[in-house]
């Protein structure tokens, strides 16, 4: 059984599909973590994100940078969206993303294209969404409780300008698959979104 979880940054789909993966006995990939370390990558190499052949470069990484604390920063996180939208990294990554994904027993994955690109034949495909305002909301809480003092304002615009590049590249763009089940968490506190999700999933298979 695969499970896609998709939908933009800070909208609780890494949350739920932990959770799911848990319920289910299934194992986990968080794809956007490997957005993150190419990210990261270029910026260690000095590189320009918005750069085609910094961002493929970076593809390289070492898998050890896939447990940095760094990668959860706003400022890593706001490379991986820009290098993202570049094609030649999207197919570096596509081979790692489909073999977690067609592992014996199935797999939760959760990021932006998961699936309509990735897991296309996903047994369960969720897009978990909340407004900017809230996702900021949740964000500005995190860093804060990690000691990062960041204005609120400021977290806000830069999920706003990440939504917009997510959804407006041409490869791969951020959107519910036709056949997504859409989960708005706008309202939802942690357990409610993970209660929604296990019981969408229920639903969806039941249905099958």
């Amino acid at each position: 059984m695969i499970i896609a979880v998709d939908g933009p940054t800070a909208s609780g789909k890494g949350t739920i599909a932990k959770a799911l993966a848990s319920h289910f006995g299934l194992p986990h990939l968080d794809t956007g973590q490997l957005y993150r370390a190419v990210g990261r990558q270029v910026q260690l190499n000095g590189g320009d994100p918005d750069d085609a052949d910094a961002a493929r470069a970076a593809c390289a990484f070492p898998d050890a940078l896939l447990d940095d604390a760094i990668l959860r920063s706003e400022e890593v996180g706001g490379f991986a969206s820009r290098v993202s939208v570049h094609p030649d990294v999207r197919r570096a990554l596509y081979d790692r993303q489909r073999a977690f994904a067609l592992q014996p027993g199935g797999a939760v994955l959760d990021g932006r294209d998961i699936g309509t690109v990735i897991a296309p034949e996903a047994e369960v495909k969720l897009f978990v969404t909340a407004s900017v305002a809230e996702r900021a909301r949740r964000r500005w809480l995190e860093m804060q409780g990690r000691g990062i003092d960041v204005p609120l304002a400021e977290i806000e615009r830069d999920i706003a300008a990440r939504d917009a590049r997510d959804m407006g590249r041409k490869d791969a763009p951020l959107r519910p698959a036709a056949d997504a089940l859409v989960l708005d968490t706008t309202h939802f506190n942690r357990e409610a979104a993970i209660e929604a999700a296990i019981e969408a999933v229920r639903t969806r298979l039941a249905a099958r």
